[in-house]
């Protein structure tokens, strides 16, 4: 099983300073994580794109090229890159020009996204929310598949036999479908063979596995190769030397950014006991020690069959050198633990 981290690059206030970091800085130290994640064994880079200020990746793959120049072997992905808003073709071409330049390691991970800055900035309607991501997946695809293509849609001009470059320099690029819990796009990406990423940030992990199973059903019945099945998830975690440690350093960045975007949507305030919670096994969070962390993503790949894990590990901002520990930890403890069970 593939084993990786997420960010969405985060630029938060730290809890216990106050300051925030500035882009350049948080840029330059994401650079030293991608790096290190690469050097204790890891498997895949993802960054997810937004356009608030409290995130600084609104161009993953701008980013993830500058890492494909200082890593050799991980894979680089989005997560996600929001297809709604943006064009396939663009998305297409940004992620074809990545895999040249990494020699063949970018994917996509494509999905509707969790947040709507990007529907305004860019014209869009959110009455059109479903619709747009589904119309411009299938262009993704036939894209992908074709260097000619012959399209017409709804929300974007029509394309007449034209060829789109460069190509990658894989065969196709892989396009993972991400998930937070919508039947529909699980059926989706069932029904065209891509992979599936599920987001797991809240709720009991348990409460997920009848959508990875109406997956299995659906990918199977529509005549796509078992073998080549592929599901991961993506939640949020941290790991320290000790458990108590973990919980006393990820938590008050979790809470201020868990709470604020609690204000935003109308959910209650993070809290102590609530926190606690998340944390047992049939909770989302992984955050502990590596023991812990590892028992969990066993416990994940037992439900699901999953072929990779994405630990979210900075929800909101944590110091620098705490986080590269957690890559390492990930990396030197919890990855050879779950691979010798897989």
């Amino acid at each position: 099983m593939e084993l990786g981290i997420s960010t969405f690059v985060e630029r938060t206030p730290d809890p216990e300073t106050g300051l925030t970091v500035s882009p350049h800085q948080r840029l330059h130290h994401l650079l030293e994580e991608a790096v290190l994640l690469e050097e204790v064994g890891l498997d895949v880079f993802a960054i997810g794109e937004h356009h608030r200020p409290d995130f600084v990746a609104s161009s993953p793959a701008v980013i993830l090229a500058a890492i494909a120049a200082k890593t050799k072997r991980i894979k680089l992905s989005s997560a996600v890159t929001v297809l709604s808003s943006d064009d396939p073709v663009r998305v297409f071409q940004d992620f074809s020009t990545l895999d040249l330049l990494s020699d063949g390691r970018a994917e996509i991970m494509a999905g509707r996204g969790s947040f709507i800055e990007s529907f305004p900035l860019f014209g869009y309607n959110l009455e059109d929310y479903d619709e747009l991501f589904a119309e411009k997946l299938e262009l993704l695809v036939q894209l992908n598949k074709s260097e000619k293509v012959n399209w017409v849609g709804k929300h974007r001009p029509s394309i007449k036999n034209l060829g789109v470059y460069p190509r990658p320099f894989q065969k196709e690029l892989p396009v993972w479908v991400a998930v937070g819990g919508t039947p529909q796009s699980v059926i989706r990406a069932a029904k065209l063979g891509l992979p599936l990423a599920l987001a797991i940030i809240g709720g009991s992990p348990e409460q997920f596995v009848p959508l990875v199973n109406l997956y299995k059903e659906t990918y199977l019945s529509a005549g796509h190769d078992a073998a080549k099945m592929e599901i991961a998830v993506h939640s949020h975690g941290y790991i320290a030397d000790e458990s108590d440690q973990a919980a006393l350093e990820f938590y008050p960045s979790y809470q201020h950014v868990m709470t604020q975007l609690g204000r935003e949507r109308g959910w209650p305030a993070m809290n102590p006991h609530q926190f606690q919670a998340m944390r047992s096994k049939k909770g989302s969070l992984l955050v502990g020690s590596a023991n812990e962390v590892t028992d969990k993503i066993l416990y994940y790949k037992e439900l699901f069959g999953l072929t990779r894990f994405l630990l979210h590990i900075s929800v909101g901002t944590l110091p620098h050198k705490k986080v590269l520990h957690a890559i390492e930890l990930l990396g030197t403890e919890v990855a050879p633990a779950v691979n010798k069970h897989s």
